[in-house]
């Protein structure tokens, strides 16, 4: 994909998510503690609780 520079937003939510949540409680988490509208087109960007994986 080609994202014209300044176009994209990345947003990292810095506490541990239970990446077993499924698309459902990532939304919900992205409303609620981010304050983000989810389909804004930016990116979201959420760690495990060791810290080695991304989703």
């Amino acid at each position: 994909m080609f994202f014209p520079e300044g176009a994209i937003r990345v947003h990292v939510y810095g506490h541990p998510v239970d990446m077993r949540k499924s698309f459902d409680g990532l939304y919900a988490l992205t409303r609620q503690a981010l304050g983000c509208d989810p389909l804004s087109g930016d990116l979201f960007v959420f760690i495990n609780r060791r810290g080695n994986r991304a989703t």
